[in-house]
């Protein structure tokens, strides 16, 4: 093992994370690694973008730790998904993951199976996920209720005034307030 990082989160300011980080601390002593730095966000793990996190992700992009260190998987990230996105970018810029309650090191066969694991969770949930959604979605189409985007509101005799008058469909758009695609398809369909 080479250079660490650490990163810890708590949910809230008056949270510390003197715990996580003595911990950290700990197992870096114990193997004799230096710590490049310690990101520590006060900060909903719900939140997908957290300012140490973002620096953490752009310092390993930058490869500037090889392995990354938390205390426990969840102060990483809540939802699997986000977790494994960020565990798959780690492991494509070659930096390894440990958690320590966790007993996790994708430095380990041990460790690998578990991320792979992870991986397969997480396929599964997108997988719920978007299946809720599209019954949800049939569901409201069968009680007349419209999904997706409101329809947009278009004077088209305004529109087709302006056509005869030698406008272009960019133009048009523009006075009408919609994309030049939306107008040539409500103009097609008229």
């Amino acid at each position: 093992m080479k250079t660490i990082a650490t990163y810890s989160r708590v949910s809230t300011d008056d949270q510390k994370v003197d715990m996580q980080l003595d911990g950290l601390r700990k197992y870096a002593e114990m193997r004799e690694v230096e710590i490049y730095r310690e990101y520590v966000d006060h900060a909903s793990g719900a939140n997908e973008s957290r300012s140490a996190l973002n620096e953490m992700l752009a310092d390993a992009r930058r490869g500037k730790f090889d392995v990354l260190v938390v205390w426990k998987i969840d102060r990483l990230g809540r939802s699997v998904v986000h977790l494994l996105s960020i565990l798959t970018e780690l492991q494509t810029l070659g930096i390894a993951f440990v958690s320590l309650q966790e007993a996790i090191d994708t430095t380990t066969p041990a460790g690998k199976m578990v991320f792979t694991f992870l991986g397969a969770v997480a396929e599964f949930e997108r997988g719920i996920i978007s299946e809720r959604v599209r019954a949800g979605m049939a569901a409201a189409s069968k009680r007349g209720k419209h999904c997706g985007r409101p329809k947009a509101l278009v004077d088209l005799s305004l529109a087709k005034k302006l056509r005869a008058e030698g406008k272009s469909l960019r133009q048009i758009a523009t006075v009408i307030g919609v994309s030049h695609v939306t107008l040539h398809h409500l103009l097609a369909a008229t």
